[in-house]
This record gives C-alpha cells, sequence and structure tokens, in this order.
C-alpha cells in the first residue's frame, strides 16, 4: 500500500499542489502518519536511490545517476539510524534522551544534507559538531545561564550554509535562556515565570500578519523602520497600517515559511519575538541543534548536576529541559521530513 501511495512521478505538476498542501496542513498528527509512511517509503537502495537522482538533478555540474547510487546506502542508513535514536529515546527516561535525541538529529540532518552534498563529507573537518562550550562549569551552575560558541568549522555552520544559506552566523554565542525562550511550546512556561518572549502574529498560510504596538517599542523602532526590517523574511508586503493596537501586514502571498525570525508551533501558528536581541535569521532545527549538543554535553560530563537535577529537581531548569525533551523528540523528525518531502516536487 506504501508503494501505491508513493510511487511519485517526481516531475507532475500535479505534485507540487500536494506537496504545498502537505506543507502548510494544520493537522498535526496528519503530517506525522503521511512522514512516517515516506521515511518507511525511502528505506530500500531502489527508493532512496530514485529520490537522490531526482535531487541531484537540480544541482549543477553533478553526475546524478552515479552519485545517487554511490550515496543511497549513506542516505537510507542515516535515516534508518536517525529515526532508530528518536524511536528508543522516546521510550526511556530523561536520564538519557539528550544523548540519543542529539545523535538521532544529528543522523536526520546528514540525510538532509545528502540531498543537496552530494560529496558531503568533503573533509574531515565537516565531522566536529562545529560548536562548544565551557568544559568546566562554574558554582551554582543553571543550564539556562550556560552558553554555547559557534565554530568556524563543522556540522552546525556546514548546516546553516548549505541547508539554510547562511554564511553569516546569527550570534558567535548565545545563552540557553534565549534558545529555551524562541520555541513556541515553551512559552506557556516562561508566561508562569512572569518572562514573554514571542508573540503569536497568525497561522501558517495567511496572508494578513498583525503584531502588538507595543513592539515598535521593544524594537526602538518606527512603523516603517520595522516593517522594512521584517519584508526580506516575509513575502511582498502589499499594505501596512496600524489600528490601535496592532501593526497589520497584507502579503502578496501565504506565509509558509519555517525559519525565523519567526517560529512556528506544532499546532501551525506563527510566533515573532519579543525581544530585539533574539531576533535571530535561524531555523528553530538549529535551535534545537545548539540545546541538544549542550544537554547531551552536560547528561555525559556533568553527571552529578545531571542526576542531582533528576532528583531533587531544585530549579526552572527541570521543567524546561523536561518540557523541551517532549518537544524535540517530535518536532525535529516532522522539521527535517519536511526538508525531504518538498524536495520531491
Amino acid at each position: 500500500m506504501i508503494l501505491c501511495i508513493f510511487s511519485i512521478q517526481f516531475c507532475l505538476k500535479s505534485e507540487s499542489k500536494i506537496i504545498q498542501n502537505f506543507y502548510t496542513t494544520r493537522r498535526d498528527e496528519m503530517d506525522n502518519k503521511k512522514l512516517d509512511s515516506f521515511y518507511i517509503y525511502l528505506n530500500s537502495e531502489e527508493t532512496a536511490q530514485k529520490y537522490l537522482f531526482h535531487s541531484y538533478q537540480k544541482l549543477a555540474d553533478v553526475d546524478a545517476e552515479k552519485k545517487s547510487y554511490e550515496n543511497c546506502n549513506a542516505f537510507m542508513y542515516y535515516l534508518t539510524h536517525g529515526r532508530e535514536f528518536y524511536k528508543n529515546g522516546q521510550k526511556l527516561e530523561p536520564l538519557l534522551q539528550p544523548i540519543l535525541f542529539f545523535y538521532g538529529m544529528v543522523h536526520l540532518l546528514k540525510a538532509v544534507l545528502l540531498t543537496k552534498r552530494p560529496d558531503y563529507p568533503e573533509s574531515t573537518t565537516m565531522l566536529a559538531h562545529g560548536v562548544s562550550t565551557r568544559k568546566r562549569k562554574k558554582k551554582q551552575y543553571k543550564f539556562i545561564n550556560d552558553e554555547v560558541k559557534v565554530q568556524y568549522k563543522g556540522l552546525f555552520p556546514y548546516v546553516m550554509e548549505h541547508l539554510f544559506n547562511k554564511k553569516t552566523m546569527p550570534f558567535s554565542k548565545v545563552t540557553m535562556h534565549r534558545l529555551f525562550s524562541l520555541i513556541p511550546e515553551i512559552s506557556p512556561l516562561f508566561h508562569f515565570h512572569g518572562e514573554k518572549h514571542l508573540v503569536k502574529v497568525g497561522t501558517i498560510g495567511t496572508k494578513h500578519l498583525m503584531f502588538p504596538n507595543h513592539l515598535l517599542d521593544d524594537y526602538h523602532l518606527t512603523k516603517k523602520a520595522f516593517i522594512n526590517r521584517l519584508s526580506p523574511y516575509l513575502p511582498d508586503i502589499l499594505e501596512g497600517h496600524t489600528s490601535k493596537d496592532l501593526i497589520h501586514l497584507y502579503l502578496a502571498d501565504p506565509f509558509i515559511k519555517q525559519e525565523g525570525p519567526f517560529f512556528i508551533h506544532t499546532d501551525q501558528s506563527i510566533y515573532f519575538p519579543t525581544d530585539r536581541e533574539s531576533f535571530f535569521s535561524i531555523s528553530e532545527i538549529m535551535v534545537h541543534y545548539l540545546l541538544l549538543y549542550n544537554l547531551s554535553m552536560v547528561s555525559r560530563y556533568e553527571t552529578e548536576w545531571w542526576g542531582d537535577l533528576l532528583v531533587t529537581k531544585p530549579e526552572i531548569d527541570f521543567p524546561l529541559i523536561l518540557r523541551f525533551l517532549k518537544i524535540t523528540a517530535h518536532k525535529i523528525p516532522l522539521l527535517l521530513g519536511k526538508e525531504l518531502y518538498k524536495k520531491i516536487c
């Protein structure tokens, strides 16, 4: 039945409509079902090779047939291993989840990379994580105050450049608190704590976004400057006007991008940062990468602190981390699956 559903005729116009409908659907459980079938479909040499062949035909100076045969097994195993890390991690207690989820994400990222970079990894420097963190933690350590630093070489900058077309990093270092604050599903925990970092401005597929007027004060911008700052990240803006409490932007095309400075909830709501310091042009996928990297390092090398956190639950670190692990276990396979799925049109 799966083969019937996914006997993909790669170049048909009808597929573009199917992909668009799939990509903008508002029913998350439908996304998961379709993506699960899609992952299963790719789990053979024949189907993986056909998928890569189609992907490589869009690239310049690539022998699509040769490279698709060379890479189909690696591609298939990246997907299989990545999904198994996630599948097994979800069955375990939080104690071991950061490690499994991080390496599950790394494998899925490499699968997506292989669709655009047939010779990945071009060198051994690409195999490093691409980020680092403080090896010796300070006294009274709190995870939300910890930082990660971006390196010049390694997987993080490589993915930023080749998957998300960002040659310039949005920051050289960033705190866990700020990264947590960019994930829409975590917003309620910050609200309970007296903090508001994101505001809902619309829903995926809309042509009308609404921003609270107070953002002009928060960003220290006039309405015109604020709209100009947003315009590179939006479809063409047809009109912008203000009402008593809102800035209304009307777009030429539906908003479907899944990239910062806009962040998408799994219910397909669009969120925007209230703090100008959080105005990052970064995919939420890479936000999860940084958080999982640091959590995996802490769980491995700060054993006493990690054990105490899970047993005594002393500070806000615990609910934030627990909530994040539940979110990332489902959201990252979904987002990376969409990156793969949209390439077939």
